[in-house]
Formats: C-alpha cells, sequence, structure tokens
C-alpha cells in the first residue's frame, strides 16, 4: 500500500553555535544525510515522501501535506520533555507516527526518573543521586568511583573522559562544571567497572533483540573505558565495536534480558537502544535507554550493530516503520 509519509527531524544546519555556547549543543540533531537516507529507503518501498522538520511551522506543514503517517526522529528544541513535543502533536492532530509515545519520551529522556521506574521493576541499575545545586552535593551517600553526567541530556552531551571522578574535590569541580555551562539537573551514579554494551530492541507485542554490541575504546582497559564525547567524534580511530561480542552465552542472554525488561517497563515502541555495563560480579546494569536512537547510516550505533548482525540499513529502516504500521492497523 502505497502511503504519504512525512519525515520529522531537527537538523544542526538549522541552528547556530554561540562562542559562549558548550561545543556539544547540537550534538543530538541530525545532518541531512540521514533524512535522505531514511526518505530513500521509503521511496524505494513505493511511498510517497515528504520531509517536514521540526520547527515551529510545522503545524501548518501538517494541515497542509494530508500525512498518512510520519517516520519521528525530532529530538525537539527546548525543555526536558522536547522529544515528546512532536509526538504529542502529531497525537493532538491524530497523525500516527512511528516510535515511543510522549510519556514515554518525557521518562526516558530523565535518566533519573528511568532508572526510578526500572529500579521498580526489579531491574539492576548503579544507585545514583539526582543534583539540582552544588549544595546537594553534601546529601551524596555512594561509593566511588562516581559518574556525572546531565540528567535530562542525550548523545554524549555534557559527558568527557573527566565525567568518572575518584574523590569529593573531583566531583565538586565536575558538578559544577556542568551546572554552569549547561544548567541542572546533573545525575551522580556508581561507576560500574565493567564493560560496556549497548542493545538494539525493536518490536511491540513481543519485542525482540537486533545485537549486543560490545563497545570497546582502542588503548584503554575495557573495564575502565568511557564512551565520552571526545571518543565518539573519533570513532573510526578509537573505537573497536564487537556485535556479537565475544562473551559467553549466559552473560549475552543476561545483557539481552534486562535490556528487554527495561523496554517493556518503560513502555517502548517500535525501536530503542539500551545502554549497560556489566560489574564485576557479572551483574549487568541499566545505565539508560534512548527509545530515539541515531540512525546515520555511517556512525549510528544502531545501523552499525545491525549491519554486524547482517542487516541493510534499508532492512533496518524498514522494519521500525513496519511495526509503526502494524501497531495503527496500516498493515496485515
Amino acid at each position: 500500500m502505497k502511503l504519504r509519509v512525512g519525515i520529522t527531524y531537527n537538523l544542526k544546519k538549522d541552528f547556530s553555535h554561540q562562542k559562549n555556547q558548550p561545543v556539544d549543543l547540537l550534538e543530538e540533531f541530525d545532518i541531512e544525510e540521514t533524512i535522505d537516507s531514511i526518505r530513500d529507503v521509503l521511496l524505494r518501498d513505493g511511498h510517497e515522501v515528504i520531509k517536514l522538520g521540526g520547527d515551529t511551522g510545522l503545524v501548518d506543514r501538517l494541515r497542509e501535506a494530508s500525512i498518512d503517517i510520519v517516520f519521528n526522529i525530532a529530538e525537539g528544541l527546548r525543555g526536558r520533555n522536547r522529544e515528546a513535543h512532536i509526538p504529542a502533536l502529531l497525537e493532538f492532530l491524530n497523525i500516527p507516527y512511528t516510535g515511543s509515545d510522549p510519556l514515554t519520551l518525557s521518562l526516558t529522556l530523565d535518566k533519573s526518573m528511568a532508572k526510578r521506574v526500572v529500579m521498580s521493576a526489579g531491574i539492576p541499575t548503579p544507585r545514583f543521586k539526582r543534583v539540582n545545586r552544588k549544595e546537594d552535593l553534601k546529601e551524596i551517600n555512594l561509593s566511588y568511583p562516581l559518574f556525572v553526567k546531565l540528567c535530562d541530556e542525550g548523545s554524549s552531551k555534557g559527558v568527557r573522559l573527566d565525567s568518572k571522578v575518584m574523590d569529593a574535590r573531583s566531583l565538586e569541580e565536575k558538578t559544577r562544571w556542568l551546572l554552569e555551562n549547561y544548567g541542572p539537573p546533573v545525575l551522580v551514579e556508581e561507576f560500574v567497572k565493567g564493560p560496556e554494551f549497548t542493545v538494539g530492541i525493536l518490536g511491540n507485542e513481543v519485542p525482540s533483540v537486533l545485537g549486543v554490541m560490545l563497545i570497546e575504546i582502542k588503548g584503554e582497559p575495557i573495564e575502565e573505558a568511557i564512551y565520552s564525547l571526545e571518543i565518539k567524534r573519533e570513532w573510526q580511530e578509537k573505537v573497536a565495536y564487537h556485535c556479537p561480542p565475544p562473551i559467553n552465552p549466559t552473560l549475552q542472554k543476561g545483557i539481552e534480558e534486562v535490556a528487554l525488561q527495561a523496554y517493556r517497563a518503560l513502555d517502548c515502541r517500535d525501536v530503542s537502544r539500551v545502554d549497560i555495563r556489566v560489574g564485576k560480579d557479572g551483574t549487568p546494569y541499566f545505565l539508560e535507554i534512548n527509545p530515539l536512537p541515531g540512525l546515520s547510516p555511517v556512525y549510528g550505533d544502531l545501523p552499525i550493530m545491525a549491519k554486524r548482525m547482517g542487516w541493510s540499513y534499508d532492512q533496518l529502516v524498514r522494519t521500525i516503520f513496519h511495526h509503526a504500521l502494524k501497531r495503527y492497523g496500516l498493515m496485515a
């Protein structure tokens, strides 16, 4: 069935970066090549495709375009509910869309709230403290080393090689830097010494694991490595992705189960990517989940994983789209 498909997104090139702003301010936004790659998959499947963008003019464009369904990868413009803005608008206009709903998108962007939900479901996650001001650090009763990151951001915004802190002085310095440069809240959590994995999940009623990928930072002990902004920007030289990972089947099954439990607990839809670290005792710990994973065919973790698992980029995009179509009864 031929459909009229809109794509919603935010592009880096549509925003200006000021000298006094953090270098990673626009990190979560996409480049045009990613949007064109998604468009081309949908065109090859016989659909009509309209690039809608994601600015405040979207409302008028949606009214004029008579869209059947939206392929949404928009990160939103402002506020901790920004990822939910466009899905909420689409629901208001009764337009189907891919991906999770506004509640899940808001909940998962706030890492402290997401961790509370997964904890209530019995899923292991590092102990943590949400910090809104430097004085909150006095209430911290956590074991070092600690990891300090922004609570309401993705794409490794604010994460640097010095985000792991070993003592109270370093904790205060890193927290102050984040509060001054990005604003509150900050998440402080116990650092899990062990390898880091990311897990791709697809589906709805019976979600399935696309793959488990071990992230190795070249030249760093695997149990200490940090997948920071500096590393991600030079991923071709500094990162080795192992998918499937060279681990025993029992551990892989445990990682997959934690990822699936988190996906269900947070009521994700169609697609998500879950970050996990495995502790010294072999326990997989939930770190965070991204229900709007990057889909760059070049550097997106999920497309890299899909390729390593024998999937084409077309197959990945098509599968996400088809899961959404089935939810809305637009596909048998």
